[in-house]
């Protein structure tokens, strides 16, 4: 069960987060919808919209890098934000060589990512 430390409510299109900002947290969605995109040049390329009880700014938070995508709301939409301190427990319980797994993944996710939203823009 997943620990929600505070509840955020978004109305159409506005930010959650963007890219680049750094990543302290995870984001279940509790009604609505949120779209990530990314800058690719000018060009902004949804990557995906996500519903309902799905999660997401793990890979921030995880790979302890910035954030890939811009997350916005679609229509209105609230957010639980997962409780850093239960998330840092969490965490900390795996080992080092699991969490080096988790890592690994999170950047090839990145990669994928990317090269996904490149091939989005050709034309």
């Amino acid at each position: 069960m997943l620990q929600i430390a505070s509840y955020e409510t978004y109305q159409d299109g506005q930010i959650i987060f963007k890219e680049g900002d750094s990543g302290d947290w995870i984001y279940t969605i509790d009604s609505g919808s949120v779209e990530l995109s990314k800058m690719l040049g000018e060009t902004m390329v949804v990557i995906e919209v996500l519903y309902e009880n799905d999660v997401f700014g793990e890979m921030a938070f995880i790979g302890n890098i910035p954030r890939t995508a811009t997350a916005r709301a679609v229509g209105k939409t609230t957010v639980g934000i997962l409780d850093r301190s239960y998330l840092d427990e969490e965490y900390n319980k795996l080992s080092a060589n699991f969490r080096s797994i988790l890592k690994g993944l999170v950047s090839r996710l990145r990669r994928t990512t990317d090269m996904v939203a490149r091939l989005k823009i050709k034309p």
